[in-house]
This record gives structure tokens, C-alpha cells and sequence, in this order.
């Protein structure tokens, strides 16, 4: 199972050819997508209405995680460590990121620069 980050989506919604982006290689690879309920609500908000019935075919098929009280309180941890260390991220990334840690799930993601700084993720780049 591989967690998406909205990056991924993002990338596959605007490339013409869909075969260039990271979302269809790791799917060659990886039978079982998932995404963050974080990702779900920053793509459904940001999402053209060219796009939406896209969208809807697209996040039927992905398993969407739940963000709760672990992913909180991993989040939490999170935030606290890249605030000490004045490496902070968007809050949404940190909230994508403990659910991954939370759940054990490595995270497919364009945006290496933030998703790295937070300790024992695993990326898939």
C-alpha cells in the first residue's frame, strides 16, 4: 500500500500524458493506492470543475485514510520536532505525513523538499 500526497494528484491532473507522471508509475507497481482524508479535502477544494468527474472516477478507486486521535498525536510529535529544529512544513503536509507514519504507510510524493524533514517517513519518490 502506498500513500498518495496531493503532489502526485496534482501532477497527474495536468499532465496530458499520463504514462510521464509518478501516479501511473508507482500504479505499475502497487496494486493497493491510498490517500490522506487530508488529501481528499485539499484536492476536492482545489479541484477545476473540468476535472471533477475525473476526480470522482479517480477517488472511488483510491482508499481514503482517516485522520484521528493517532494521527493527531503523531502529528503533534511531528510538529513539535520540525518547530524545534526551525524546519517547519505546511500544516497540511504534517497532517498527511502522520497519517502515514501513524499507519505505517510509505508516502509517494513530487514534494521532497518538505515530506523528508520528518523523521522515519518513508518516501517513494
Amino acid at each position: 500500500m502506498i500513500l498518495l500526497d496531493s503532489s502526485v494528484l496534482i501532477e497527474l491532473f495536468r499532465k496530458k500524458d499520463k504514462k510521464k507522471t509518478l501516479f501511473y508509475n508507482i500504479s505499475q507497481s502497487y496494486s493497493e493506492l491510498c490517500i490522506s482524508s487530508i488529501t481528499y479535502y485539499e484536492v476536492g477544494i482545489g479541484n477545476r470543475k473540468s476535472h471533477f468527474d475525473y476526480w470522482k472516477k479517480l477517488s472511488d478507486k483510491l482508499s481514503v485514510i482517516p485522520f484521528d486521535k493517532a494521527c493527531s498525536i503523531t502529528a503533534i510529535s511531528i510538529y513539535t520536532d520540525l518547530k524545534s529544529t526551525n524546519n517547519m512544513i505546511d500544516f497540511a503536509d504534517i497532517l498527511i505525513g502522520a497519517t502515514a507514519l501513524t499507519h505505517n504507510i510509505p508516502i509517494a510524493t513530487l514534494n521532497t523538499k518538505h515530506f523528508q524533514r520528518i523523521k522515519k517517513l518513508e518516501l517513494i519518490e
